[in-house]
């Protein structure tokens, strides 16, 4: 009986813990990117991205850019949100390092007015489900300012047609 009991807890429990994906308020955020002043320019290529199969494995490609538009910022923080249960949680914070080796850029500093992309920016995995991302950049200033900048992504569930 006791057996019975603890499973009946167990799977209920189970049912109650799902994850609740669904989609942000156009102006819901992350709460530590409110603090900042949005100045960088994010984009994704495209915004909206279906997966293709390529062997055992889906593949949801895009790029990101990131762009500095008027002064040379010296990079603190950069990496990626999803949004499940309501609400934006943090997926990865990325070593500064990797910002040089993925979006081409030397110490981790934007020039100003040139944009640094992310040509293979891909998610990958062996099932299909959508979701949103935000990928988002942290940065100094010249004058010390820190000021940030993010852009939502859209992963659809629905494979590409050729």
């Amino acid at each position: 009986m006791k057996k019975a009991l603890y499973l009946i807890l167990l799977c209920t429990t189970g049912l109650f813990a799902q994850i609740q994906y669904g989609t942000p308020r156009e102006d819901q955020l992350p709460e530590a990117l409110t603090q900042y002043p949005r100045v960088l320019q994010v984009d994704h290529f495209p915004r909206e991205v279906h997966p293709i199969k390529i062997h055992a494995d889906y593949y949801w490609k895009h790029n990101t850019v990131v762009m500095s538009p008027k002064e040379e910022i010296q990079l603190v923080e950069f990496g990626a949100y999803v949004y499940y249960n309501d609400q934006w949680n943090l997926r990865k914070k990325y070593d500064l390092k990797d910002f040089d080796k993925l979006f081409g850029a030397k110490k981790q500093k934007m020039l100003a007015a040139h944009p640094y992309t992310w040509n293979d920016n891909w998610r990958v995995g062996p099932s299909l489900f959508d979701g949103w991302a935000l990928w988002y950049f942290i940065g100094k200033t010249e004058s010390g300012q820190l000021v940030c900048g993010y852009q939502k992504l859209y992963t659809t569930d629905t494979p590409f047609k050729n």
